[in-house]
Order: C-alpha cells, then structure tokens, then sequence
C-alpha cells in the first residue's frame, strides 16, 4: 500500500527542533522541514494543515495517488511518495476535502537580478516583483508575496485564506537580501493579507506590505492583493504633448484638490466621491473654469483621514476610500483627455508612527533612522526615512516612477523639502546631528532629491517635479549638472507670504506695507516658481481667504479679485486651493464639502467667473505666461506709490502684444490717473475686476484707451485712466 513505508525503507526520521518550531510560528526555513525532501529512504512530503483528518499526495496533471501521509504532530504530516515528479495535496477537512499545490514544492521565485538591484537601490520595477502579485508558476495560478525583512527571525503571509495563522505559510529568506518570499498556489486577486514577523528581539509583528499595490479602505488596514492591472489608455495624444505644455514657458494654472472633501455624494453628507465619480463631476468644472491642471493631495493610502493624506503608508496604493487602482486611471485618462494634467502630491519626508506600518518593520529601525535626533519629527510625530540606506531610497524611487509610469501621472509635487535639507529643521540645537563635515546639510536626502529629478528626467520623459521649499536653498529648480537640486519648479513661499499679509492689512494702512507686494519681484526669477494659494493658508485657524480680507462684504470679495488678478498676471505659474474660486467664507474642513451653496449669491459666482476669465486671459495672452522665469517677462512703470497703494506694470515676451496691469488696493476711484507706457496707441481693457458680471461697481474706462503724448514714469507716452476701487486693470496693446 502506497500508505506505508516501502520495504526497506525507514520511517521520516524528522528533526525534533523544527517541527517544534513549526508548531510555535518561530521555524526561519521552512524550507528545509516542509515540502518534498530526498533522503536515503527516498522521496518525502511534509506538510503542515493544523486541524485536517487526512492529506494524500496526488500526481498533478493525472491525478493518479502518489502516497498518504501521516501525522505526525500538532497538524505536520510526513510520508513518502513513490514518484518524484510534480504534485497535489488532497486534504480531506472535517467538512471539505480541498485540492492545492504545496507551496513549499516550488523553487524560488525571486531572480539573482532582483535581488542585487535592490539591494543596490536600483529596482525601478519593485512592486512588479516584490509585494504581491498574481502570477503563474509551473503553470499553476497562484500569488507570489515578496517582501523585506532582513533582520527578522521568521516571517509568514498570513490572510483570511489560513485563518491569519503565521504557521501556515512562513516564506523563504534569500539571504543576499534579506528578503523573504513565498508563492501561494491557487490564490486569488481580492485575498487580505498582512506579513507576521517574529521581529530581531523575539516580538512578534503584523505588518501591512510596504509594496502593497491595493488596501482595504481604512480604518481597515490589511493589504490586498490586486488585480492584474490592465487598463486601455486613450491619452496618447496628451503624453505626446505634456512635455510642451509643462514647460517653463507655458501656461500652468493648478487647481488644489481634497478628493474627500471637493464635493460629497449626493444623499450622502458623509461619504467620498469615487474616482469614476469625481471624473464626471470635477473634469467638465475644471475645463470650464480654464484650469490646466488639477493637483491631488496625497491619495496614496494613509491610516488617518485627518491628515489629508499626508502621513501616507502604502506608498505603492491609491487609497482605497475612491476606488480601484484601475478606477483611479480611469480618473488620469479622462483628465488627459480634456486637456488637464495630474500633479500628486508624493510625501518622502516622513512616515506615520502606526505598528502595522512601516515602523521598526523588522523588529528595528529598517526604514527610518535608529537615532531619533535623525530619525523623529516631532512637529508632526512621525519617522524619518533613511536615505542614507541604499534600500530605502530605492523603495522611494520606485515609488515615484510607478505613479509616473503605471498611472500616466504628470508630475510630482514633494512635500517638506526644507525638512529634508536640514538636519536641524525645526530642532534645538541638543536634537540634531551634524553632517560628517559638521554642517547642518542633510548630504544623504540632498542625493536622494537629486537622483530623484534625474530618474525622472529620464525614465518619465515630459513629466514634472515641484518643490514645496520654504527656504533660501540656492539652485532648488537648477539642473543637476549645474549644482542644483533639478527640480521642474518650486513653490515660492516668500511671495505668498508677503502678499497675503498685505492684503489683510486693512487699505489704509497698506501703504506702510507696499513694499510686501514689490519685495517679490526681487527674486521672482531665482529659481521657476509657482505661486501657491494652498490647503495650508486655509486651515488651522487661519481662516479662508475670503476671510483674511477686510471690510465689508462687498470689501472683501473686490479685494480678492484684484489679488487674484495681481497673481495670475505675476511671473510664476499659479496654484489655488479649491473654494479659493468661490469665495468660501468658512475655513476649510476636510469632513465637510466645498460651501457650494454660495454659488447662489450671485458675487460669489462672479469671483468664480473672474478666475475662470483670469485663466483664459493668461493661457491665451503669451505675454502673461511665455517669459515667466527670464526678467526680460516684466518690468515695473509704478511701484512706488504708496502713498495711493497703486502698482502698474507691464508683461511682455517676444512676438506677443504686451499687456499693462494696474492695480488700485483702496477703496478710493482715482479718476485722470495717468501711466506712462510704451508702446504708444490703442490699449484695450481686456479685464476690468471690478466689472459688474463679476460683482463690481462696474467703474473703468469704457473699453479702453489711447495713449497721449504726455512723458510719464520715464516714457514719453502715457495713458489718462479711471482706476476702479479695489480693483485691477488689465489691458493689451492694440497698436
């Protein structure tokens, strides 16, 4: 009887050490006990099925009996085989019998290749092969898992699928690596699962994967495996075209997107669009208001809603609150398609300090620093990545390439750079450490951000980066070559700041801060910037825009037009928030939606017209938008009168008409008031703020003017001109 052992032959003289550390969770190779083994004795099969009556060994492609095995302690059987070629496990449940391939009978599944390139930091392609995936092997479906650990002592995949029971299927370690992996026969897309980690010190750990590609929607945190992602584009004509339409000489006007919190289902106050959704709802507005592009905060998957993304853990996994990952390229495509480009925001500063998550994933600190004068941001309780560890930058890099890549994404906008420049950022001086010079230099992120812009330069051709970057580092949009960091663009703080604070001041005291509104022109062409109007000037207690403005009603929202208007025609691309557009009165709240309500008044809904104009005007116009980082772009005729708190200047580039902006910050018309200008002749007003249409007085200059020879502000024509109050101007040169 195939049963018994043939004759001659000896019973399975197992190690007694390993099945007991089978049967704790704490066997490190599971190899070396489990599956098929050659011995003197011939062939044997162990297996480990806790709570199975019986487990017979089948031929795989005939089905034909190989053997029956027997138990022998706490759910591991043994026996031998009278053949050695490729087999099933038939295991006879108390109230099933179930057909499956041994994991433990296939080879690994990893490559020598794979590994020495992540090792090196290298492996663009990580969560092709690391993490989980569907795959065949030997012709059998199945899962593959793959996943980093080198200082653990053991670690299983655990799921609904073995009863989250990390005896049941602890993984291979490939020591050059320290990487552990397993193939899972006959496992589907859709299963949960995390890792069980039997950590340095003995602890044991369940660990959500860091290159997991989907997750359950939070609060739930176990990783899924996901669906072979096979999506049709139909946005080859944008990709064809992104590289011309992101560059610094062209129009870039962004709209800051809260998916959560843009606008919530209807009947449903509590709920999130999903991405399909919000492709119907937010493409046609963004295309009407004449955005270019729409910028995500963070949608990589993070434990905590109140963090709006910003403390991600899945860096690998659109989040799971909007939707499938091939739902979210539904969402790219249909962007792409209208004409507008995807920013995400991708957060390689920090990471969130949860126990499922990466923190001493291994059982020590194997992605953030051991040292917490390193490794700590207390401003925002979280972990620091260590850049330093050939690994970790690779994990982030690949990171960065897959949204590129797999996701057609446009361009990465990298939160908290200045806190990874510094080592001193925002710490007293006992809670840093120097650079290996003694300077306060943060030399190993400094390289990462640089090998960041390069790779993408080069992998993810027409694609952009940005720099959230709050301080005087030199050279932040600077290419490589010459010493900078090679970011596309960078915020420019200064300028938000400086102007914000002039435009609460209340107008009569703005002339003591006129010079808050010229500073920025100082250094407008140091680096490609974007001129943000963010999440981050709406929240924690610093109220709305709408609400940063003084006066009256009427007061505010002529103020905030005019301040828009001085924005969309300064050198820089433009970013807004969403409800900027509208006017929202209150501060934005990530649980609630956008106050769209307001869009019945009908001055709210003319600020929403004004922006909408203000988009057409600049992406059409090249003289607003084609020169914007060379100084040739600008040039100042008043800024100097603060006496009025009135600013002229012009914008120009080669081969364009050049438009005159004029700016009134007070409530005060002035009428005759008299701008020199060159060229001479016609000047159209192609926008007046304080038009009726968008909730003015409806004061201005009858569509426009003809210059006169009168010398003025050191041209020798100039224009007589009726300022409106709290108003811009904004004309073009007819000839």
């Amino acid at each position: 009887m195939l049963n018994k052992t043939p004759p001659g032959h000896h019973h399975d003289e197992v190690d007694p050490a390993l099945v007991e550390a089978l049967l704790h969770g704490r066997l490190a190779d599971p190899f070396a006990l489990l599956g098929p083994h050659n011995t003197p004795s011939g062939r044997i099969v162990r297996t480990f099925q806790a709570g199975a009556e019986a487990v017979e060994v089948l031929a795989r492609n005939s089905h034909e009996p190989l053997g029956h095995l027997t138990p022998v302690k706490g759910g591991l059987f043994s026996g031998f085989v009278s053949s050695g070629e490729s087999y099933l496990l038939r295991i006879h449940w108390p109230a099933a019998v179930q057909e499956t391939e041994d994991p433990y009978s296939f080879g690994p599944i990893l490559g020598d290749m794979d590994l020495h390139l992540f090792a090196e930091g290298t492996h663009w392609h990580l969560p092709e092969r690391f993490g989980s995936a569907v795959t065949e092997i030997e012709g059998v479906q199945g899962v593959r898992f793959a996943v980093w650990a080198p200082n653990a002592q053991r670690v299983s995949v655990i799921g609904d699928f073995n009863s989250w029971d990390g005896r049941r299927h602890p993984m291979r370690l490939r020591h050059s690596a320290g990487v552990w992996e397993l193939f899972v026969p006959r496992l589907a897309a859709g299963e949960r699962y995390k890792y069980e980690i039997i950590g340095a010190h003995g602890d044991v750990l369940q660990k959500a994967d860091p290159l997991a590609r989907a997750t359950e929607r939070p609060p739930a945190t176990a990783s899924v495996v996901p669906q072979p992602f096979e999506f049709r584009w139909s946005d080859a004509d944008w990709m064809e075209q992104r590289a011309t339409r992101q560059k610094p000489d062209a129009p870039i006007t962004i709209y800051e997107l809260h998916a959560a919190s843009w606008l919530r289902p209807e009947n449903d106050s509590t709920g999130t669009l999903d991405w399909i959704a919000l492709a119907e709802k937010l493409v046609p507005y963004l295309t009407d208001l004449g955005f270019t592009h729409v910028e995500l905060m963070p949608i990589m998957e993070h434990p905590f809603g109140g963090s709006w993304g910003y403390q991600p853990l899945s860096q690998f996994a659109p989040s799971a609150r909007f939707g499938e990952p091939h739902e979210f390229a539904h969402f790219v495509d249909a962007c792409h398609r209208a004409g507008i480009g995807v920013i995400l925001d991708w957060v390689p500063a920090h990471f969130p300090t949860d126990a499922y998550g990466l923190a001493r994933f291994d059982g020590t600190p194997l992605y953030e620093h051991a040292d917490p004068r390193e490794g700590y941001h207390h401003d925002w309780n979280t972990y620091i990545y260590n850049l330093g560890r050939r690994e970790v930058a690779g994990f982030l890099l690949a990171s960065a390439l897959y949204w590129l890549d797999t996701f057609h994404i446009d361009g990465l906008r990298v939160d908290a750079v200045a806190s990874m420049l510094y080592r001193d950022y925002s710490r007293a001086s006992n809670e840093w450490i120097p650079n290996k010079y003694g300077g306060r230099e943060n030399l190993e992120s400094i390289d990462f951000l640089r090998r960041l812009n390069t790779l993408v330069a080069e992998r993810a051709p027409g694609a952009i980066t940005i720099a959230e970057e709050s301080t005087a580092w030199p050279g932040v949009s600077a290419p490589v070559s010459d010493g900078g960091l090679g970011f596309s663009y960078k915020w420019n703080m200064g300028w938000m700041h400086d102007t914000l604070h002039y435009v609460h001041q209340d107008s009569i005291h703005r002339k003591w801060h006129h010079n808050e509104m010229t500073f920025g022109l100082m250094y407008a062409f140091a680096e490609k910037f974007i001129l943000p109007l963010s999440h981050d000037e709406v929240v924690h207690g610093k109220g709305s825009l709408y609400g940063k403005m003084p006066g009256d009603e009427w007061q505010k929202l002529a103020t905030l037009r005019a301040y828009f208007a001085f924005m969309w025609t300064h050198p820089g691309k433009k970013l807004l928030f969403m409800g900027g557009e509208i006017g929202q009165i209150r501060e934005w709240n990530h649980d609630a939606e956008v106050d769209w309500s307001l869009l019945q008044t009908p001055a709210h809904a003319g600020l929403q017209r004004a922006v909408g104009d203000l988009n057409r005007l600049y992406v059409r116009e090249r003289a607003l938008h084609a020169e914007d980082t060379e100084p040739s772009g600008f040039s100042w005729i008043i800024g100097d009168d603060a006496e009025n708190s009135v600013f002229a200047y012009q914008r120009q580039a080669a081969g364009a008409a050049p438009v005159l902006v004029i700016l009134n910050m007070t409530p005060v018309p002035r009428s005759s008031y008299r701008v020199g200008v060159s060229p001479p002749g016609v000047w159209r007003e192609v926008l007046n703020t304080d038009a009726a249409l968008y909730g003015g007085s409806n004061m201005g200059n009858t569509g426009g003017a003809r210059t006169r020879a009168v010398p003025a502000h050191s041209h020798p024509h100039s224009l007589e001109l009726v300022l409106p109050p709290l108003a811009a101007l904004i004309l073009k040169h007819e000839g």
